[in-house]
């Protein structure tokens, strides 16, 4: 089993030293299992662990950079101005890969381009309302996460009202036809102790 196995499977253990611990015995595992990285090109070299690693407490929280993190992303753009607008933009956004996540929220391949394409649209001046004409012209209503209210769109919100009016109706139908029926086609109600 490869270290990506591995640790795909410990990722539910979240974030912090948790998910540092598991990655490191990911690694080391790997690193043992696998034998030289010279018979696997493909995949980098897991480093070697000291016996008692995951045994002793760390006295402080890592040292490593943010970088060097698994599933940490960096800002692309060392402006902090920028990046809020391009997150905040981002977030209105529907990742076309993901389907039910943001692309400021998705790590997809598609989405870290679209990021990279909203935030060089806002660095040439584009106003937020003119990306969001662009992406929709160029991807259709889908990428919006708040669609607008139009015809094609009438279903996604009409739809689920329409469906609990039909319900209360199928409802009341159903109550009122078993109010109608005599008693003698119910069973009778077992009598007590």
């Amino acid at each position: 089993m490869s270290a990506w196995k591995v640790d795909w499977k410990l990722s539910f253990l979240g974030s912090g030293r948790r998910r540092l611990a598991a990655w490191a015995l990911c690694a080391a595992w790997a690193g043992l299992t696998a034998g030289p990285a010279a018979s696997q090109p493909d995949r980098p070299a897991a480093t070697s662990l000291p016996a008692n690693a995951l045994t002793t407490a760390p006295s402080k929280a890592p040292t490593a950079s943010p970088a060097a993190l698994p599933g940490v992303a960096q800002p692309a753009s060392p402006d902090p101005v920028l990046e809020a607008r391009v997150m905040k933009l981002s977030a209105e956004l529907r990742c076309l890969v993901c389907q039910n996540q943001t692309i400021a929220d998705s790590n997809a391949g598609l989405a870290v381009d679209l990021r990279n394409q909203v935030r060089d649209m806002l660095k040439r001046g584009d106003t937020p309302e003119q990306i969001t004409d662009y992406m929709t012209a160029r991807y259709g209503d889908f990428v919006l996460y708040r669609p607008p209210v139009k015809s094609s769109t009438a279903v996604l919100w009409y739809g689920p009202a329409a469906l609990l009016v039909l319900a209360v109706v199928v409802l009341l139908f159903i109550v009122r036809r078993r109010s109608k029926l005599p008693s003698e086609r119910f069973e009778p109600d077992p009598e007590g102790p």
